[in-house]
């Protein structure tokens, strides 16, 4: 089957599974409110019952919301978004044709639907669809890791924003891109930090890449007649042409596309930042209520562990900086011997990373239930009151302890700027393997460039890392 067809009907497959689940929902919020409607919930008749006043209403609730799913490309498998930014795309999705429905029933004065079926319903749907695509975009990584339907690519540019996008490539199998080389014209060899070869200049990438049967090029220097000239060639060749836009690294905000007149441009913008930073707090307040309702009997469980593996208290109350410089103490399950802080003098020498912060693999103060909580990071669960609280966020830079840090810099002071996290790009790249100079690049990359749905993309992939225990000592 050629891709021209196999692309509409893997449409149409989307399309019919979002509907089979948007049905789904409605019948399971008409079941679980049944005794508030006039008619008999029956799976097969919900939306031919002539005795349901509302199966119009649930028609065009279910076609409203594949057609605004369709508007927002949610029917196409685009391997390069984060997992964050499709979930938030559905629930965006999902609450305008909900928003769509109470809309067309005061104009068309349809009354009597129960808000309790509205309200179960939507969040349905959201839950919903959003683990299918979860679970859609685990088996589509899974196929392209494989080897399905993988692309080649060249990268302009060998040095550090090159570099930058070359390891974004590697760390991310599922995108299916082989990075065959680089192009530059001051450099030859291989790329600094990095062990893929330099293929030719830049004016060579017509030959290389239709020798290497190249799909993708990744563009990140901006040198007009350069950057014109491998735009033809790129055209010429039928190659999809990416672009780093100048300056992404030391910009803040979001980017914003939009057009005046015929002429397209790109905002770098931080305006909505206090408003952002709202959101953020209302989401962390929502967040930290759930968990803590959910996360109590596993409370309790630790708790009882943790007396019976060894004395002293459960909580452990370290003190850290928070944002703006305030000190405030973070808790954490007891992991070590009480007199860890006092051992930690005679073990300093033995520091296994760089920088100010003590890690060892080995750590002989850590107590035997400790190495399990430790492991799996269930040590950190208690600072879920510290977000409650307003000393942390669910997502930021890592608070380091006050001790480990005798000398602060303008780095550590960047990292100031916004609440520490329980989780952080640290945690999902690494964790105790990475550098403490990549830990401080990443935690200030994070600053620079935050959103929702990049908090929502490092939950997602905090989750996996925890379970394989990846990096934790």
């Amino acid at each position: 089957m050629t891709s021209k067809l196999r692309l509409p009907l893997i449409r149409l497959t989307y399309m019919l599974i979002d509907a089979c689940l948007i049905y789904a929902s409605i019948f399971f919020a008409c079941t679980l409110r049944s005794s508030t409607l006039s008619f008999p919930v029956s799976l097969p008749y919900l939306f031919v019952e002539v005795s349901n006043p509302f199966r119009f209403v649930f028609v065009f609730w279910l076609l409203t919301t594949i057609l605004i799913n369709h508007s927002h490309q949610l029917y196409e498998t685009r391997r390069e978004l984060l997992e964050g930014i499709e979930v938030w795309t559905v629930v965006r999705s999902t609450g305008l044709a909900s928003l769509s429905i109470v809309v067309a029933q005061y104009v068309l004065k349809i009354e009597g639907l129960p808000r309790s079926i509205f309200i179960t319903a939507t969040v349905s749907m959201i839950i919903v669809l959003s683990v299918w695509r979860i679970i859609k975009r685990l088996f589509v990584e899974y196929l392209v890791i494989s080897g399905y339907n993988n692309w080649n690519t060249i990268i302009i540019g060998a040095g550090k924003v090159g570099v930058a996008i070359a390891q974004e490539i590697e760390r991310r199998p599922g995108l299916g891109i082989k990075i065959v080389g680089f192009l530059d014209d001051f450099k030859t060899g291989t790329a600094d930090d990095h062990k893929t070869k330099i293929l030719g200049k830049i004016s060579d990438f017509s030959t290389i890449a239709a020798r290497e049967f190249v799909s993708i090029v990744f563009i990140t220097i901006h040198d007009s007649p350069l950057f014109l000239k491998l735009l033809e060639d790129a055209r010429d060749l039928n190659i999809t042409v990416h672009v780093v836009p100048q300056g992404y690294g030391f910009t803040t905000g979001e980017f914003y596309r939009y057009n005046i007149g015929l002429i397209p441009v790109i905002e770098y913008s931080d305006v909505h930042n206090i408003r952002k930073q709202v959101g953020k707090r209302l989401f962390d307040i929502c967040a930290s209520l759930a968990l803590l309702a959910i996360s109590w009997p596993v409370f309790l469980a630790i708790a009882v562990a943790i007396k019976l593996d060894s004395p002293g208290p459960v909580f452990y109350a370290s003190r850290r900086f928070g944002r703006k410089g305030r000190i405030f103490r973070m808790y954490k399950f007891r992991s070590m011997v009480t007199d860890a802080d006092r051992i930690l003098q005679e073990l300093k020498h033995k520091n296994e990373v760089d920088g100010p912060i003590f890690k060892m693999k080995k750590d002989p103060r850590i107590t035997a239930f400790g190495r399990i909580l430790r492991k799996y990071s269930l040590d950190e669960l208690p600072q879920i009151v510290n977000v409650l609280k307003g000393e942390m966020s669910l997502v930021g830079p890592r608070p380091l302890p006050i001790e480990q840090i005798e000398k602060e810099d303008l780095r550590q002071l960047k990292r100031l700027e916004i609440r520490p996290g329980i989780t952080g790009l640290w945690q999902v790249r690494g964790r105790s393997d990475l550098s403490f100079a990549r830990l401080v690049k990443w935690d200030i990359w994070y600053i620079n460039n935050w959103s929702f749905w990049l908090d929502l993309t490092i939950l997602l992939q905090t989750i996996p890392i925890v379970v394989k225990a990846k990096g934790a000592y």
